[in-house]
């Protein structure tokens, strides 16, 4: 008899229960202080608890409720991503935000099977709207719009 019915959410739990651990670990040097005058381990330390108590919460129900199996990584989606997300990072002050962004949406669009090119052209020229909006003019980010500048 298989003591995990959920090897997805067991994973999962398992996961959480790993980072909540790692940031108790990695913030236990760090002060906790008190509700009223918090240190800089305090939100740390608390999140860390949270997530690892959910982790807990998520293992334990896998032993109790059907799931699915855990799928087998595709690393398409995982290398797109990693590229998209350094190529921004790597062009936001050469090219500006407008650019990095533009690029940033059609790279991760490519992480997923059946890219439609208008669809994203869209969904980028929003976003990027979106972006230059909030955190060039409202909230004053010293982002360049285009390269150049």
């Amino acid at each position: 008899m298989n003591l995990i019915r959920s090897p997805q959410d067991f994973g999962a739990g398992l996961l959480f229960v790993l980072i909540g651990g790692a940031g108790l670990y990695f913030g236990s040097e760090l002060s906790f202080g008190s509700a009223r005058q918090m240190g800089p381990g305090y939100f740390p330390t608390i999140v860390s608890w949270m997530i690892l108590v959910l982790g807990l919460f998520v293992a334990g129900r896998s032993l109790t409720f059907d799931g699915q199996a855990i799928e087998r990584i595709r690393l398409r989606p995982i290398l797109m991503i990693l590229l998209a997300l350094g190529l921004f990072g790597f062009l936001i002050a050469k090219t500006g935000v407008i650019v990095a962004s533009v690029l940033l949406i059609f790279v991760t669009a490519y992480a997923r099977p059946g890219v439609r090119v208008v669809e994203t052209a869209i969904f980028a020229a929003a976003l990027t709207a979106s972006i230059v909006l909030v955190f060039v003019y409202a909230l004053g980010q010293p982002m360049p719009l285009w390269w150049g500048q």
